[in-house]
């Protein structure tokens, strides 16, 4: 009997997590409603939920949304403006060369731009993302080199002071990048490790470039990680506030507006 409601518990964990994933966010009344259990049940598979990362509970429900103090899990940013990372990554393509050595980070922006590196043969990919280690594993004509360190589970990538001194004996060509908020002239995000991952990652590259979308223009989060002026190029998306577009050229930074809905990008 025990292992019967185990079962069911985990299946009903499973559900809700998958709902909360897709719709950004449920209320507990919805969910007791719809599984047909007690509020006091479904409080109980969130705190759980919550403990492995999955999603944070709110007053009268759950979210996978990111705030100011927490990224939100890797599956739900897999499935967040696609549009916005397709077109950016078409125009960061156009800025890799056969034979050169690329740092990817940890992104799911960078992770889009991978895909499109099956095409080019001859390259070194170094990253801490196991989602590309994963994507490029089969294609032999890269030469990828997997860093090592702490797992991060919410991430799917790892970090911490061994993964730090892997990066601190590399020098790659061109680094891409990404974070979960842009503003006042810096990149912000929220968790520790990863900040100081990225901040190791700006230090081993000779071109650095920021892959950003609009809808993290103008947005800060816990922790301020690097300057914009430690990027050599930001690539942003046709629907970013020209404002904002404007706030960082004024630091000097040029900027490369990738078109919605077409390919490759237009500098400015």
């Amino acid at each position: 009997m025990a292992s019967l409601q185990n079962n069911a518990q985990t299946e009903r964990q499973n559900r809700i997590a998958e709902l909360v994933l897709r719709n950004s966010s449920v209320s507990i009344q919805d969910l007791a409603e719809q599984f047909k259990v007690s509020a006091m049940t479904i409080h109980r598979d969130l705190d759980d939920l919550e403990a492995q990362g999955i999603l944070r509970k709110v007053r009268g429900g759950a979210t996978a949304q990111p705030t100011y103090l927490f990224e939100s899990h890797l599956n739900y940013r897999l499935n967040s403006h696609l549009e916005e990372k397709q077109a950016i990554a078409a125009a960061a393509f156009n800025h890799i060369e056969p034979g050169q050595a690329v740092m990817l980070d940890d992104s799911t922006t960078v992770l889009t731009l991978a895909h499109r590196l099956v095409s080019i043969s001859h390259l070194t990919v170094i990253t801490n993302f196991l989602s590309i280690v994963e994507l490029l594993r089969p294609y032999r004509q890269i030469n990828l080199i997997s860093l090592g360190g702490d797992y991060l589970y919410r991430h799917n990538s790892v970090a911490g002071g061994l993964c730090e001194q892997m990066i601190g004996c590399l020098r790659v060509n061109t680094l891409f990048m990404s974070f979960s908020a842009v503003d006042g002239g810096h990149a912000f995000h929220q968790e520790e490790p990863i900040v100081r991952i990225k901040r190791a990652m700006v230090r081993s590259a000779a071109r650095r470039i920021l892959l950003v979308d609009h809808t993290k223009l103008g947005k800060q989060a816990l922790r301020e990680a690097v300057p914009l002026t430690d990027f050599d190029l930001v690539i942003v998306d046709s629907g970013a506030d020209p404002e904002k577009i404007r706030s960082i050229q004024e630091l000097g930074v040029p900027v490369e507006i990738a078109p919605l809905g077409q390919r490759g990008g237009d500098s400015i």
